[in-house]
């Protein structure tokens, strides 16, 4: 089990632990996002926390994980609720927490060097480009990989990230470092999703930190669409809805 969805199942019980045996602390000296952060550190350890910052919502601080879990938390460090932040406008509903993790996602993907993924593009001008994070093996990321040649047409370039699901030293792992250390990755690649077995090969490559990247980004399960401003799109959708997708972007 990875540690991203190990924390995720023990978050509720854990917080209930915190609020009740945790003594209080006086906050007469104390920044209340350090107040936060410390407390939280006590109640989960391992947890990695990346940031607290004041909510939209006033007397809450927002804590963002290294999984995809966003909790809110009082001043005072003693009270966490896990889940999504809702408000309600004249626009309807807006989910304040995904806006929060779709920025997350946009930061951490604009630091990965495209030569660290394989790509496909377009004959013509770049329109558009969207980032997968992609298992060699899953019948859903293959029959994806059948519309790259549609989205290409409409000027989209793929990017493709590994996310082998069984983890690190399996054969859908092994793969990738194969398909990635091929001479001609593009061509390895469509192989690969077609069935093909491809030479085993080993070199230096990006997949073991790719694979620790889809869980900082939230990736549970492949294939996951990430458009250029951080949405996730978890799951196979067609061309033609992807697309969509781009131009309300």
């Amino acid at each position: 089990m990875s540690q991203t969805i190990m924390h995720a199942r023990l978050i509720p019980t854990l917080l209930l632990i915190a609020t009740l045996l945790i003594p209080a602390v006086s906050m007469a000296d104390d920044d209340p996002k350090k107040q936060v952060r410390e407390r939280l550190s006590q109640a989960i350890p391992g947890l990695t926390i990346q940031g607290v910052r004041e909510s939209d919502v006033p007397g809450l601080y927002e804590v963002v994980t290294q999984g995809q879990e966003t909790l809110y938390a009082t001043p005072d460090g003693r009270h966490f609720v896990v889940g999504k932040l809702y408000r309600l406008d004249e626009n309807g509903l807006t989910n304040l927490t995904e806006k929060g993790l779709s920025k997350k996602r946009a930061r951490l993907l604009s630091q990965v060097d495209d030569a660290r993924m394989i790509s496909f593009a377009p004959d013509g001008p770049v329109k558009a480009t969207v980032n997968v994070f992609t298992d060699i093996d899953c019948p859903y990321c293959r029959k994806l990989h059948q519309e790259v040649p549609r989205l290409n047409e409409q000027g989209v370039r793929v990017n493709y990230l590994a996310y082998p699901r069984s983890g690190p030293g399996t054969p859908s792992f092994r793969k990738y470092v194969s398909v990635w250390c091929s001479e001609d990755r593009q061509t390895a690649m469509d192989q690969a999703k077609a069935g093909q077995s491809v030479p085993s090969a080993q070199c230096d490559n990006p997949v073991q930190a790719q694979f620790r990247l889809g869980g900082q980004v939230g990736v549970t399960g492949t294939p996951a669409i990430i458009l250029e401003d951080g949405r996730m799109i978890r799951g196979y959708v067609p061309a033609e809805r992807l697309l969509q997708a781009l131009e309300s972007s």
